[in-house]
């Protein structure tokens, strides 16, 4: 019983991942043009998210700096911890980008749990207030952070329930976005 329940993770995992590979490599490639954009033009990528997602933002970042399948110069990116004095983690959130974004960056925003777009409006408008655009990958099916996006922005959206599933999927399109983005500055590799 324990090894069908652990294949059956496997199953809908992949099944997830073969479902919106089609649906979500439009808006893949829309996002890494807009981070190639960003980046040429001298502007740097604050990552960040709320809970476990805030593990995923600092991961993104460390692609970015680091290295993702090929060696290259490190790109500007900074994970936000959302952490400020007496402040929750959206309001802290919306601080450091106050402080550290700047017109020409991005924001690279995670969320994989459910939440209410309540929870992102203070530190999406701090990010439009400081002209730069922004990325959402999320597996909230929420209109209102839709609404909270301008027509510049991107939402790569995960339609699944389970947080679990959102969050498999979403270090795939980490990797999506790190592989284009190395396509488009440093050329095809052998992987």
């Amino acid at each position: 019983m324990l090894e069908q329940r652990i294949q059956q993770q496997f199953f809908e995992s992949a099944d997830l991942l073969y479902q919106v590979a089609e649906t979500l490599s439009r808006p893949l490639a829309a996002a890494a043009q807009l981070l190639v954009e960003s980046i040429s033009g001298g502007g740097c990528v604050l990552c960040c998210g709320q809970g476990l997602s805030a593990l995923d933002a600092s991961y993104m970042s460390a692609l970015l700096v680091g290295r993702f399948e090929q060696d290259r110069p490190g790109l500007a990116a900074w994970s936000l911890d959302g952490k400020a004095n007496g402040s929750s983690v959206a309001a802290a959130l919306a601080r450091q980008v106050q402080v550290h974004g700047h017109p020409g960056d991005l924001l690279l925003l995670f969320e994989a749990q459910p939440s209410s777009h309540a929870n992102w409006a203070t530190v999406l408008e701090a990010a439009h207030d400081q002209e730069m655009s922004v990325i959402a990958l999320t597996g909230s099916q929420d209109d209102g952070l839709r609404a909270l996006l301008l027509d510049t922005d991107i939402l790569i959206l995960v339609p699944h329930g389970r947080a679990a599933r959102v969050a498999e999927a979403q270090r795939l399109l980490s990797h999506c976005l790190c592989d284009a983005v190395d396509l488009q500055l440093l050329g095809a590799s052998e992987v």
